[in-house]
């Protein structure tokens, strides 16, 4: 089941556990707006390049709709549906004052110069800058973006309405950026971690996880788990994988990726399959890198008590049914990734403010934010007697409800 159809599924089942009319179950799959534009640039060569740009806008009901930009030469539109439906669940999770939204560009920025990045990115926002902004669209980095790419839709949009720094968030900090940025969902995992391991009487010390994704994410995650007496006893991304039943030394690997841009060849593990790294024994698995990676293919061999969901909608559907009927328990995406966008609303509020925080209340925040928001989906599961993915979505779905009814929209 691809990711639209997932994401379709679990709103429906998350509206007929609130009872919802059809009538306004039908309206919250159904995007605000969805853009398409195209991004013809001059290549350093002096040869015409055409990319066609697109941003899909779900849902205002709660405020400006936020989410990535991503340059990846494969965007699927349906993908794309499915990630701005989440981020409007996933802001409502969080309690953020948010819709959700995604987009990107159809290019392979590795195959792209700086300087022909910089002037895609200035073509494709001079295309939809009356259609993004501070109280309407807050777009944000994803894959193969980064601060810079922020940098340059700020300034190009800048030109239009005046400087604008709350714009876009996870921006370089001398433009605005907020400081903490860089660790948020990754932090936000080890709090949601934390906040679910209470429930059972457990803490991270002493529990032996499992990250697939080295990336951002799957970095910091690893680092602040181990950090907080956690012991990390394989990881994998894409060069390859290592286990060490002992523990991996996380600040040795790090630097090992640093200097060679993968995990691939680091001493301090052995090397094993990469395919074989979600099914490693372990406490608890943390799928930090691409969607659907657990199937009912594998489903069955996981070993993990606990799985957080580091990454968007790494469980497909069946691959949920047997884990739940194994007793998995499964901390949902759309809680447990939600320190990112939290963390870049912070940056917005400052950005408006014009008041920075310092890093320190940026995380004590964010650690208010996970704790309250993983009783708040406890509370929906118990109101419901459903599990973590239903609690969550029929938070978030609910809150978007009440907010769509309030503001007379359900005619």
């Amino acid at each position: 089941m691809n990711a639209l159809a997932a994401t379709n599924r679990n709103c429906k089942l998350a509206a007929r556990l609130l009872g919802l009319d059809s009538k306004i179950e039908k309206s919250l799959l159904i995007p605000f707006r969805e853009i398409k534009v195209e991004c013809t640039i001059p290549k350093d060569d002096g040869t015409l390049a055409s990319f066609i740009g697109f941003r899909v806008q779900h849902d205002n009901a709660r405020g400006p709709m936020k989410g990535g930009i991503r340059y990846h030469p494969e965007v699927d539109p349906d993908e794309v549906n499915a990630l701005a439906q989440l981020m409007t669940w996933k802001t409502a999770v969080a309690n953020i004052p948010y819709g959700g939204a995604k987009g990107g560009i159809g290019c392979d920025p590795g195959k792209l110069s700086i300087s022909e990045l910089e002037r895609l990115t200035r073509v494709f926002t001079q295309k939809i800058h009356d259609l993004i902004g501070v109280h309407t669209d807050v777009p944000a980095p994803d894959m193969g973006t980064n601060p810079q790419t922020m940098a340059w839709i700020l300034d190009e949009y800048s030109k239009f309405h005046g400087y604008s720094p709350a714009v876009v968030t996870g921006k370089p900090t001398d433009l605005g950026g907020s400081l903490g940025r860089d660790a948020a969902t990754g932090r936000g995992v080890l709090f949601a971690t934390e906040a679910l391991l209470n429930e059972y009487g457990k803490s991270i010390a002493g529990q032996r996880f499992v990250v697939q994704g080295f990336g951002n994410v799957g970095s910091w995650a690893a680092e602040l788990i181990s950090e907080n007496g956690g012991k990390v006893v394989a990881v994998s991304d894409i060069t390859g994988a290592i286990k060490n039943e002992k523990g991996i030394d996380i600040p040795g690997l790090l630097k090992h990726v640093k200097q060679n841009h993968g995990v691939k060849g680091f001493h301090g593990g052995d090397p094993i399959d990469p395919n074989s790294i979600l099914v490693e024994d372990c406490d608890i698995l943390i799928p930090a890198a691409l969607g659907g990676v657990i199937n009912r293919e594998n489903a069955n061999d996981i070993k993990a008590k606990f799985i957080i969901e580091a990454a968007n909608h790494p469980t497909d559907p069946e691959a949920d049914e047997i884990l739940s009927k194994k007793g998995v328990i499964i901390l949902p995406d759309i809680y447990a990734n939600s320190g990112g966008v939290t963390v870049s609303y912070f940056e917005w509020v400052q950005n408006i403010q014009g008041f920075m925080w310092d890093e320190e209340k940026v995380n004590e925040v964010l650690k208010q934010y996970m704790t309250r928001g993983f009783k708040d989906v406890k509370e929906m599961c118990k109101t419901h007697n459903c599990d973590l993915r239903m609690g969550a979505f029929t938070l978030g779905v609910n809150r978007v409800v009440r907010a769509t009814l309030l503001r007379g929209w359900e005619a």
